[in-house]
């Protein structure tokens, strides 16, 4: 598709229309589409890294890793994952010798060990002695499940006022507690992962529900527990930290092992222990803003931290934002409309998506993630259309333009007054200063009885190509052809100062250049000839004619006169110039006073001057 066309399909819409149609479909994005969900998404996720750089990780939430030296190590003495649940009963009784507020696992106890039955028993046993240990627990989406009114109350389960009590609901749950006869120590939460439309995690539950059944979360559980204060809704937006502290599972262990344990008698007190796994061999790996590849682990310490800590992150509907897209669009229509320079536009926008980055940021430290991504994208999605438009439209101007002066001005250097402005379609009519050129053959008449009709059109065209070649060359402009005469003008469109000088150079160039036509020529006789008639003064200029044809054209008295003096050129000189031609271009050139004449149309006598060369110029010089 080429620029033209592309013009022609999109010209066919003003920036209104393109306002009013950008309009509806941010309307419809915001109100159901929620296509630009995503800009608004991973815009924000910038911010949170750069917050979270900034937010070392908390010293109340210390997270226990099973990682892939715990792996090896204690490969000898539990064997390969998963371990003999004896071990972690052995961990929880070291952790619980420091009183710490919780001690949390992140994995499942789901199915009995039934070759190990024993180690069941003792972890189970272990749990139920502590008040303060909370087993995961997840919602499944499918399968039938068990009757959610038999549970034990230490899960956490609420009826809601639309429950039905013979609900069967999937539910992962601890049931080696239940195997060993410890409902109570069925306590925990909820850890279902929490993603966005893209698949990204941001949020953590607070509750899920089920047939009107409610099941708190793992934080939740905890904030209710501890009475610490959470926000309402089903879902909160984290508020991340840089890294968390991790000790190596394996490193407790041995130290659990030992008579006299080495590690601080005091270094869990007090604290949230999560126990889970970052080794990318148990892939508990999940998306979050920080890291494509994060530990889930670290994703409920952070939604543990954030309830203790009371900050969470709050974040509007995205609605809230759909004034300030319809208010950029209308800006830009109205800046593009007013014809202001694409460039400075775009400067303006880029300082005002600077500014509304750092409102987001200011905001964020506040607590609030503010939706300001995705306005800015329509706006500059808005602005490119529109810049668009601007350049289609001003290049199909430029190019009518060009079309309409190259046939008046030198096609070599029309394109590049066009680009700098200097001339352009819309040109009034004006009054200008101006000196005007006439210039006749004579001898036309005997020239004709005495050739084809195709000789001498041929020979006007050679001899007409010629000298509007020195009438460009000067930078004149072609007014028309009459006939057998051409007229053209100096001193617009393009203003000239010495419009006066550079017409008398081109006259005297082109009675050199007749001698040297007829040389080429040698039986035009010596009655071929011409008359060149130059007058200076003001003259009406611009696009003259009918709609379907205009011609760039003066008028006005400064052009009547010059064509009168062209008439009196036969028998005094073959250039004449007016007084006030010679009072234009000064002393440059020589001139003979050819007296005082009569012209048609004028009372007053009009002194007629023949201008040459001084020594040594040439025509070129002028």
């Amino acid at each position: 598709m080429t620029l033209r066309s592309l013009h022609t399909r999109l010209g066919k819409f003003s920036y209104v229309h393109w306002f009013l149609l950008a309009t509806v479909l941010v309307v419809l994005d915001y109100a159901w589409l929620a296509a630009t969900t995503v800009v608004d998404q991973r815009g924000g996720d910038v911010l949170l890294r750069l917050q979270a750089a900034g937010r070392p990780a908390s010293e109340q939430v210390v997270v226990v890793d099973i990682d892939q030296r715990s792996l090896e190590e204690m490969n000898a003495q539990a064997g390969s994952w998963p371990w003999p649940r004896s071990v972690h009963a052995e961990l929880i009784d070291y952790l619980a010798r420091q009183k710490p507020q919780a001690i949390v696992f992140d994995f499942h106890f789901n199915e009995p060990d039934i070759f190990r039955p024993e180690h069941d028993q003792l972890f189970a046993d272990a749990v139920a002695a502590q008040s303060n240990v909370y087993l995961a627990m997840a919602l499944a989406d499918s399968g039938l499940g068990g009757p959610v009114a038999q549970l034990p109350a230490s899960v956490g389960a609420q009826p809601g006022p639309a429950a039905r009590k013979d609900a069967r609901i999937p539910l992962l749950l601890p049931l080696v507690m239940l195997q060993y006869k410890h409902p109570e120590a069925m306590r925990g939460g909820l850890i279902n992962y929490a993603e966005d439309s893209d698949r990204v995690g941001r949020h953590y539950y607070l509750y899920r529900e089920r047939d009107g059944w409610r099941f708190p979360s793992m934080p939740a559980r905890l904030a209710r527990d501890f009475g610490w204060q959470a926000p309402s809704g089903e879902q909160y937006l984290l508020n991340w930290r840089h890294a968390w502290r991790h000790i190596s599972y394996a490193d407790l262990y041995q130290d659990a092992q030992r008579e006299k344990p080495q590690r601080p008698a005091n270094e869990f007190a007090g604290k949230v222990v999560l126990i889970g796994t970052a080794a990318p061999g148990l892939q508990d790996l999940r998306i979050t803003p920080l890291a494509s590849v994060y530990p889930a682990v670290d994703i409920l310490a952070t939604a543990i931290d954030n309830l203790r800590a009371g900050d969470w992150l709050n974040q509007p509907p995205r609605i809230v934002a759909l004034p300030l897209v319809l208010l950029l669009l209308l800006v830009l229509t109205l800046a593009f409309r007013a014809g202001l320079n694409a460039t400075r536009i775009a400067l303006a926008l880029l300082l005002f998506t600077a500014l509304a980055w750092l409102a987001a940021w200011l905001a964020l430290r506040q607590g609030w993630l503010l939706p300001l991504f995705a306005p800015f994208a329509f706006a500059w999605g808005f602005f490119w259309l529109c810049a668009l438009l601007a350049y289609l439209a001003e290049r199909a101007q430029r190019e009518q333009a060009v079309g309409m002066f190259g046939r008046f001005l030198d096609p070599r250097v029309v394109g590049d007054l066009v680009a700098r402005g200097e001339i352009n379609a819309d040109l009034n009519a004006e009054s200008r200063d101006v000196t005007v050129l006439f210039s006749d053959i004579r001898g036309f008449t005997s020239l004709s009885e005495t050739r084809t009709p195709q000789a001498i059109v041929s020979l006007l065209n050679r001899y007409f190509s010629t000298q509007v070649e020195i009438i460009f060359r000067h930078g004149g402009t072609l007014d028309k052809f009459i006939g057998d005469a051409i007229m053209a003008f100096w001193g617009a469109p393009v203003g000239d100062p010495d419009h006066a000088r550079h017409a008398i150079a081109a006259a005297i160039e082109m009675s050199q250049a007749l001698e040297r036509f007829k040389a080429e020529l040698t039986d035009l006789g010596q009655d071929f000839d011409i008359g060149i008639g130059l007058n200076s003064g003001p003259a009406v200029i611009g696009f003259i004619g009918s709609q379907d044809r205009l011609d760039y054209t003066a008028i006005g008295d400064t052009v009547n006169l010059a064509s009168r003096i062209e008439g009196q050129t036969k028998g005094i000189a073959r250039v004449l110039v007016s007084e006030s031609t010679r009072q234009a271009a000064g002393e440059v050139f020589q001139y003979r006073d050819c007296g005082e004449h009569h012209v048609k149309g004028r009372e007053q006598l009009v002194r007629l001057f023949e201008p040459t060369l001084q020594t040594g110029q040439t025509a070129s010089d002028h």
